[in-house]
């Protein structure tokens, strides 16, 4: 039997970044994850997070974020904090012995124009793209040296 790992991405406030990386998995990894994201408040994306992500050509209006709750009781191959707060607020080691903290900017705090908004979004959007592709590339290579390491023995 195949497991997948399963990948919870987690946010402190709004789900916006916990969504957009949920997105982005999805889109990178295909089938070969279960990506699902939680908020510790709102379980909705800024209209600004599907937008820019749509610019990108992926379409998260159809994601739903956990309940914390919820999320809180099941196994995890990684959890994936999004912000300091949530790395700060929840004993996570009982999930999953495979925590990554990702320090990313919380787009709501933005402050200006509509289009002043939409380039933060878009630079959030931006490092979180880069920080999946990071975290396949590392799990790849942990795929790799375990398969290596197997072989050799």
């Amino acid at each position: 039997m195949n497991h997948k790992p399963r990948v919870l991405f987690l946010s402190v406030g709004d789900s916006t970044r916990s969504q957009i990386a949920e997105g982005f998995l999805r889109t990178f990894a295909g089938e070969e994850f279960v990506a699902m994201s939680a908020a510790t408040r709102s379980p909705e994306a800024d209209p600004l997070a599907r937008e820019v992500m749509q610019e990108v050509g992926i379409d998260i209006a159809g994601q739903h974020a956990k309940d914390i709750k919820e999320s809180l009781t099941e196994h995890f191959s990684y959890v994936v904090t999004v912000c300091d707060a949530s790395r700060e607020e929840f004993p996570l080691r009982r999930f999953t012995c495979n925590i990554l903290h990702w320090s990313v900017l919380d787009p709501q705090q933005a402050q200006g124009t509509t289009e002043r908004k939409r380039q933060v979004f878009r630079h959030v959007r931006d490092e979180i793209s880069r920080r999946v592709r990071d975290f396949l590339d590392a799990c790849e290579r942990r795929r790799k040296t375990e398969h290596g390491t197997v072989l050799a023995r």
